[in-house]
């Protein structure tokens, strides 16, 4: 399947008062069309960072070097005029926290059409309201011809989330980036926001980047699964090559880390090695489609 998205040497850094401090390094990957890539790792590992480089978002702080092609057209170096006619249309992003992310002056129902005639301002009033409240329904908020009216304070902590959802999914973008959609919520809440997304790939036919630390969330969603550190790709692979022939000591030790219904309770769970990255590293496939990170001899 072609790839709608393709990032190539992509290279991340932060100007400081004492110069440029990298965090992200020559990172490549692509993302097939319909496809989930999961990109998972600690916090600082370049998940958040990278996604944001794709959309044009850092601060003018950050230095960016690469290639980041969607559907064919680079997008490193556009202006910000340019880059707004892929963000929110073509490329969508649900942010991390719900509360934050939300005006709590702004009743949700002008939230979401905000986000709908910044793409379409030719739209009458009575279409935006009516596309609102079908993207309340695609997202399962109850009554949403009531909830057009209410504020963010009104809504549960998964109420938020799926109007974030909403705002992302309003102008029908092809690819959709997930950025800890589920962190903040309960195991139950994070149960129907996955299958809610699940459901919204299926129909609309969407790509997705989901970006989590949680390894059980993704290995529940992703077709793919992307391994950072420290910046550093250390791993990617289809799911069961990921989750059932993991190639790098870093993945290993993630996978052992987190308990489950098999975890012998007499033996420690695993500790994060040390980072061994550096420069000399290179990514090479170990089987078709599986790549790790391996230090020369190694």
């Amino acid at each position: 399947m072609a790839a709608i998205l393709e990032v190539r040497n992509l290279s991340i850094w932060f100007r400081t008062e004492t110069g440029e401090s990298p965090v992200v390094h020559n990172l490549n990957f692509s993302l097939a069309e319909g496809d989930v890539l999961g990109i998972v790792g600690e916090s600082g590992s370049g998940k958040s960072v990278t996604t944001l480089a794709i959309l044009g978002l850092l601060a003018s702080a950050a230095r960016v070097e690469g290639s980041v092609r969607f559907n064919g057209n680079e997008l490193l170096g556009l202006s910000q005029e340019k880059i707004r006619a892929y963000r929110g249309q073509q490329i969508a992003m649900i942010f991390q926290e719900p509360m934050t992310a939300l005006n709590p002056v702004m009743t949700i129902g002008e939230q979401i059409a905000e986000a709908l005639r910044t793409h379409h301002p030719e739209l009458a009033q009575r279409e935006v309201r009516r596309q609102v409240l079908e993207a309340m329904e695609a997202v399962a908020i109850a009554e949403p011809e009531t909830r057009y009216a209410d504020y963010p304070h009104q809504f549960s902590g998964g109420q938020r989330q799926r109007i974030l959802i909403a705002m992302a999914i309003i102008s029908h973008p092809r690819l959709l980036i997930a950025d800890e959609p589920t962190t903040a919520l309960d195991v139950t809440v994070q149960a129907q926001i996955l299958e809610l997304l699940r459901d919204l790939r299926s129909r609309f036919g969407l790509s997705m980047i989901f970006i989590s630390h949680d390894l059980a969330v993704v290995q529940s969603i992703a077709d793919r699964v992307l391994v950072m550190r420290h910046g550093y790709l250390l791993e990617e692979g289809s799911r069961s090559q990921i989750f059932r022939e993991t190639a790098h000591p870093y993945t290993r030790s993630l996978l052992g880390a987190v308990p489950t219904m098999q975890t012998s309770r007499d033996l420690p769970l695993a500790t994060l090695p040390a980072s061994m990255e550096d420069a000399s590293a290179k990514v090479v496939e170990c089987a078709p489609g599986h790549w790790v990170r391996q230090h020369p001899g190694r």
